[in-house]
């Protein structure tokens, strides 16, 4: 991307439809709908289309989050066979649920499949009971994390036959093939607690905020920057407001930003003045129509005025 311009991509609808941010629509929907929105963000010239990570929800959460959760492997390499640019995020894989092994070959297998256009997004995760079920230590899933970047870092790495040895994990002499595309699997770390963002700053890619408002922003992206210190530079995401483009004749709530291009235009390009480079938008919607057409419209007349914004 040239210097000063941003980035968009979208969290899919209903691969996950917790009652936060779910639209009634998407709960007759399906997989054909999903790759029609996909389509449409590729058209459109998105930079990537996102699922997320859930493997069970307990009963004493399922009214809020709902237990529809697509599995992001599956989806994601189902969503590439009939995409052709747009990139594949995990946003985020609850990796420390998952031998980093098994993960790695998961994904690996998506980066070469897909011609390279995966981008791990990884978090720690936040429902006790599916640390319990799986056998995996809640209270340390922070710590379990850690390793699980580190040796992932091995395990997706142009070596066929990679090595790590940790306190969790320990491997060498096991060969994986196919090995990804990209000789650096993009590994984007979410979450916006200290520790996600001091694990950020020193371990990954880029950072995915976990619904940062814009005034919290600022003092996040310069702690980022402090920790980096002198690191490779690190992809800083944002989650903007709920979008409409143009003027909506039904209540789409009163945080949405709605409006003609110029103007949404100039309030996005709001994080990019802040140091964030990509951002991850959702659009108020009553049927699929409506949000391919506003994928469309956001592509055709919101997006060069980003991609040149300053």
């Amino acid at each position: 991307m040239t210097p000063g311009s941003l980035a968009y991509g979208i969290q899919l609808p209903i691969q996950s439809q917790s009652s936060l941010y779910a639209e009634p629509w998407e709960a007759g929907a399906g997989g054909a709908d999903l790759v029609e929105i996909a389509r449409a963000a590729d058209r459109a010239g998105f930079a990537y289309v996102a699922v997320c990570d859930h493997v069970a929800i307990p009963r004493r959460l399922a009214d809020a989050m709902s237990t529809v959760w697509y599995d992001p492997v599956a989806t994601l390499a189902h969503l590439a066979a009939v995409t052709e640019r747009v990139r594949l995020l995990a946003h985020v894989a609850v990796v420390g649920l998952r031998h980093p092994l098994v993960t790695a070959k998961q994904y690996a297998t998506l980066d070469a499949l897909s011609g390279g256009r995966l981008i791990l997004g990884v978090g720690a995760g936040h429902v006790r009971e599916e640390f319990e079920a799986l056998g995996v230590d809640f209270e340390r899933r922070g710590a379990v994390l850690d390793e699980t970047i580190d040796a992932l870092r091995a395990a997706l790495g142009e070596e066929e036959f990679p090595s790590h040895h940790g306190k969790l994990y320990d491997f060498e002499d096991l060969g994986q093939r196919p090995r990804p595309v990209q000789a650096r699997v993009p590994l984007w770390v979410g979450g916006s607690s200290p520790a996600a963002v001091r694990r950020a700053a020193l371990k990954g890619d880029g950072w995915l905020p976990q619904g940062d408002p814009r005034d919290r922003l600022p003092a996040q992206i310069e702690t980022l920057r402090r920790l980096r210190g002198d690191g490779p530079p690190l992809t800083v995401g944002a989650i903007t407001e709920p979008l409409y483009v143009g003027a909506p004749d039904w209540d789409v709530g009163r945080r949405t930003l709605t409006g003609p291009p110029e103007a949404l235009a100039e309030s996005l390009s709001a994080y990019g003045a802040m140091g964030v480079h990509q951002i991850q938008v959702r659009f108020r919607c009553r049927s699929r129509s409506e949000l391919t057409d506003q994928i469309t419209e956001f592509g055709t007349e919101v997006g060069p005025l980003l991609r040149g914004s300053s």
